[in-house]
């Protein structure tokens, strides 16, 4: 088969990382990492990153590559992602990247914008008023502005959230708006997609069972090393999903039971959260709907009958 570019995005836990695999191995394709999250060392089993077994059936590039002190932007991923993707292609293999950060598929098949410097001043007023007025009532106000960029953003993301209200009061223009004005990273017709979108009870009960397998295998004493670093707690790592309500319970703030419950729900959240940007952001991609893997490849294979031959 002639060497392609494939994309799979889909929600936590909803199967994508088995998929990509699977595929890899049919098609002797590598994968490469398209999750904020997974990028991170320090948080393998909370992060859901490929675990060294499943690396070792098919290469991997771009996953915990990144120390938890630094914070990548997408922008920083992007060229890397390219990097990967020319180097896997350059010795005739398939790409198959996978991931559910849809800003990363977003920047691939539309671009990344340039948009201009927002003076220091607005930066600070922002600020001020994002103190001021509370996340939720700050949120409220931007999603009248850019509502794309108000739904795709995670909780307690101040960072991201102020700088899509920046953007929009130096320019009178949406940053979802001047990130749609762009040109593709990777050309039209160069790429084959799919997104995993099962029934959201279905998803919500695989993220709380994966949750409670992760805290088994050591989930918490990976959050308690990234806890005794006393990283900034504004670094992308330490907003990993999760990471905040089990640190809490280690700290002996709320019992151990509450935190992998209120873990449980933020997850349940982000993976809502994820599912509708990707229904709003990828329309067009074809959709897997099954919940098991099996069921989910012949799903696949009906989309690209192709691999079977």
């Amino acid at each position: 088969m002639e060497p392609r570019i494939w994309l799979i995005a889909g929600p936590t836990a909803s199967g994508k990382s088995a998929l990509a695999l699977r595929l890899a191995r049919q098609i002797g394709g590598e994968i490469v990492n398209a999750d904020a999250l997974q990028l991170y060392a320090d948080l393998r089993l909370l992060t859901a990153r490929p675990s060294p077994q499943e690396e070792a059936q098919a290469p991997h590039h771009l996953f915990g590559v990144v120390d938890a002190a630094e914070g990548w932007s997408v922008g920083r991923w992007l060229r890397a992602a390219l990097a990967a993707v020319a180097d896997i292609q350059a010795r005739g293999r398939p790409a198959v990247l996978v991931g559910g950060t849809g800003l990363y598929f977003r920047a691939l098949t539309h671009g990344l914008a340039e948009v201009p410097q927002v003076a220091p001043a607005v930066r600070t007023q922002a600020a001020a008023e994002f103190e001021a007025m509370g996340e939720a009532a700050f949120r409220t106000r931007l999603a009248a502005a850019d509502p794309a960029a108000e739904a795709r953003i995670n909780p307690s993301d101040r960072q991201r959230l102020t700088r899509a209200w920046e953007v929009f009061a130096a320019t009178g223009r949406a940053l979802s708006d001047w990130q749609a004005a762009t040109d593709p990273a990777i050309p039209a017709g160069s790429w084959n997609a799919v997104a995993l979108d099962p029934p959201r009870e279905a998803l919500f009960a695989r993220c709380d069972a994966r949750l409670e397998v992760m805290v088994r295998e050591g989930a918490l004493d990976e959050v308690a090393a990234l806890a005794a670093r006393g990283l900034a707690p504004d670094l992308p790592a330490m907003k990993a999903v999760g990471y905040r309500e089990l640190a809490a319970a280690l700290a002996g703030e709320v019992p151990l039971s509450a935190g992998l419950e209120n873990a449980q729900r933020e997850t349940r959240r982000y993976a809502k959260r994820q599912a509708t940007w990707l229904r709003g952001q990828m329309a067009d991609w074809p959709r897997l709907s099954a919940v098991e893997h099996e069921s989910q490849w012949r799903q696949f294979l009906a989309l690209y009958p192709a691999l079977t031959g």
